[in-house]
């Protein structure tokens, strides 16, 4: 078991994001997301965590994971899902959605790591009057 777990910490240790996927047709697969949820909190502490209903498209057969079941579990997550989706990875509905959005979810999250590291090393500059460039005649700014 330790084996096991050193991996585990070492899969999660870098990760940005995290897709936990359950079948829309099997309602264990949909409970043991608290497991990993749980695990992804644990060793991936600032990842953003999705969640992702797939078999979207069965027909004649009955969901067993109903949309209030999905959204029940959000809330008691208190906020740490950063989306939901449904897709099918048979006919590919909404797979390409749900990677294009997370895609921008991280981009828009490292821009801001990155804007955040520069000022951080470069700190606040403040420029006298005589430095700055849209100054009108009468010292103040013109914006």
């Amino acid at each position: 078991m330790e084996r096991i777990a050193s991996v585990t910490s070492s899969y999660y240790k870098f990760a940005e994001a995290a897709i936990l996927v359950f079948a829309l047709d099997n309602p264990s697969s949909f409970h043991a997301m608290s497991q990993h949820l749980l695990d992804i909190v644990t060793y991936a502490e600032n990842a953003k965590i999705f969640i992702c209903g797939n078999k979207v498209d069965l027909e004649g057969m009955e969901k067993q994971v109903s949309d209030t079941d999905l959204n029940n579990f959000c809330e008691q997550c208190h906020g740490m899902i950063s989306g939901t989706f449904k897709t099918s990875c048979r006919t590919n509905s909404g797979v390409q959605e749900m990677f294009q959005y997370i895609a921008e979810i991280l981009s828009d999250s490292n821009r801001s790591k990155i804007e955040l590291h520069a000022l951080e090393q470069h700190g606040f500059r403040l420029e006298t009057l005589d430095e700055m460039q849209d100054v009108d005649d009468e010292g103040k700014c013109s914006c």
